[in-house]
């Protein structure tokens, strides 16, 4: 850790002789600890994610992790592809789909609705029921906010058109498309790395890099309160009304947390491969998923993290955590 930090260092003295004055300085008085530290807080600053986002495309939010991401319209029944390419997303193909016989977000088990929000293709099915086509790609629904709001039912697929019989110009709540398109579709993604967003209506873009700078500046102050234990900043990020993805509510989640900020030793967070995604037809709430990399003499976590959050007075909230 402490070898990157002198690199990241030696770079910025290389571009910057007053920030070479004070990091030099800061170094000698205080060793290289709380140059790490100054550089958390740094991480915590809107002025560098302004920069950093310069460079990407935040057509649909910002992601390090999704090469492709598919838009599903249910009202017009239309589905596009959208692929990176560099930091851009580009439009490589439209298609007609069939959605759920009702219309409206997925509630329940056997409603025939198609759901509203953010999710992932967990799995392919290479020779599925001859009635879904030559294959089928497997969704994440329920994710953690349908949970959350007591959205059940399962089994949400892209798949395609039946190879041996005809069928309705709907579905029970998946997403089908032609066989062909699938296949196609098949060829050109991957999906560990593909996000799925389906809206009522047409997908939302060219999100304000503005709010996505305070959201990823947040998130960073957020971590930085983690890392050095300060425990009022720290719960400061987190709803009244947040419930963790088993349950736990507030109150004992703060009651936790108190006594795990209490204990003693350096910690080492790390987010890798950050999304922060607007959640379709809702305002101000948006999806924040990392990898990361937790490190403390008592514990070691390596794995994914999730948070739904919501703006508030130019801050986020957390209201539920995975």
């Amino acid at each position: 850790m402490h070898k990157i930090i002198l690199k990241i260092i030696l770079f910025m003295l290389s571009t910057s002789t007053l920030f070479a004055n004070n990091i030099l300085t800061d170094y000698r008085i205080h060793g290289l600890n709380n140059i790490e530290k100054t550089m958390d807080l740094e991480l915590a600053k809107e002025e560098y994610w302004d920069k950093y986002l310069q460079k990407y495309d935040t057509t649909f939010g910002f992601t390090e992790k999704y090469s492709a991401i598919l838009t599903c319209d249910k009202n017009e029944s239309t589905m596009h592809l959208y692929k990176k390419n560099a930091n851009n997303f580009q439009l490589v193909k439209g298609y007609n789909v069939f959605v759920g016989e009702v219309k409206g977000d997925k509630t329940k088990e056997g409603d025939l609705k198609t759901p509203t929000g953010l999710y992932t293709l967990t799995k392919k099915i290479a020779h599925p029921d001859s009635f879904y086509g030559p294959l089928a790609f497997v969704t994440s629904y329920p994710n953690e906010y349908d949970k959350l709001r007591g959205r059940n039912g399962h089994g949400i697929w892209i798949h395609g058109l039946p190879t041996k019989e005809s069928r309705d110009d709907f579905t029970k709540g998946c997403i089908a498309i032609g066989n062909s398109s699938l296949e196609c579709l098949d060829r050109n993604i991957n999906i560990k790395k593909t996000l799925l967003i389906i809206n009522e209506t047409k997908v939302t873009q060219n999100i304000s890099k503005k709010e996505l700078a305070l959201i990823l500046a947040n998130l960073y102050e957020w971590r930085y309160a983690w890392i050095y234990s300060k425990i009022d900043l720290y719960l400061s990020f987190y709803a009244t009304n947040f419930k963790r993805f088993d349950g736990m509510e507030l109150k004992k989640f703060t009651s936790y947390k108190k006594r795990i900020f209490q204990k003693h030793g350096r910690k080492t967070i790390i987010f890798n491969n950050i999304s922060v995604i607007p959640y379709p037809n809702k305002q101000n709430i948006y999806q924040i998923t990392f990898d990361e990399i937790y490190k403390s003499p008592s514990f070691q976590f390596n794995g994914k993290k999730s948070l739904m959050v919501k703006i508030k007075n130019d801050k986020i909230k957390i209201f539920t955590e995975r």
